[in-house]
């Protein structure tokens, strides 16, 4: 059996990942505050499972209890591939830094940082006690590679999520899993709403991403998970480590 846990499944993203996925047929084990009605009807119509577990990522608390229920209904006898995607991420705070919020930014380290290093730690472990083979995704930005005004926060979670990917995927060479981390560029999501909201004093940029969706030059989650999907097909490939953006596979 296949295995596919997706943080922030519930919609954007996250949610076109799991459809796609459950197309391949993989189950699916959801992990975010609120459940999607429609991947469970996705899921009837598969014939895989899904299951929603609800959690959320900014409570260490929760976290702690997530980490073994998840590894149960993954990890047992009869799975041979577990794909783990930490998709789960917020650009909340933006602003300059001065201006910052220490509470938002506690959280947003957390959620974008803390809880897929420490998902991936539990995973990696369960993986090579019991042989199971892993495609480990994490979802980063091209805000990992330059200075964003007003997105301090949120470009230094994604450098660091990079690194991480680098790092893993040198201290799990020859374990046969693949690992890599995928940015999508922009896409029509909730989270350009927020960014489009913000004031030019807290993100200089505010009016480039207004343009970008009066353009339509925003891509779809669909469109953007289609492109994952046939990087996923010929795993062997995949360069482990390797930020992979979506620019670059649509050339």
């Amino acid at each position: 059996m296949q295995y596919a846990v997706i943080t922030g499944a519930s919609r954007g993203l996250g949610e076109a990942i799991a459809h796609q996925l459950m197309e391949k047929n993989v189950n699916i084990i959801s992990v975010s505050r609120k459940d999607n009605e429609k991947l469970k009807k996705d899921a009837e119509k598969f014939h895989v499972s899904y299951e929603h577990i609800p959690c959320d990522l900014s409570e260490p608390s929760q976290i702690d209890e997530l980490l073994p229920a998840v590894a149960e209904k993954v990890f047992h006898e009869g799975t041979h591939y577990v794909y783990l995607v930490n998709n789960a991420g917020v650009i909340e705070p933006i602003e300059t830094i001065g201006e910052l919020d220490a509470k938002a930014v506690q959280k947003h380290i957390q959620i974008n940082l803390t809880a897929p290093i420490l998902l991936t730690n539990q995973f990696v472990k369960l993986a090579n006690e019991q042989d199971v083979k892993m495609g480990i995704i994490n979802i980063t930005s091209g805000a990992a590679e330059r200075a964003v005004h007003g997105w301090s926060t949120y470009s230094s979670t994604k450098a660091a999520i990079n690194r991480f990917t680098d790092t893993l995927a040198l201290e799990q060479e020859g374990q046969g899993h693949t690992i890599f981390a995928y940015s999508p560029g922009v896409i029509d999501t909730d989270m350009q709403g927020e960014i489009r909201s913000s004031s030019e004093k807290a993100f200089a940029e505010v009016e480039k991403f207004k343009q970008l969706k009066e353009e339509g030059a925003l891509r779809s989650p669909a469109e953007v998970a289609g492109i994952l999907m046939n990087l996923l097909q010929e795993p062997k490939k995949i360069e482990n480590g390797k930020v992979y953006k979506l620019y670059d596979l649509v050339k």
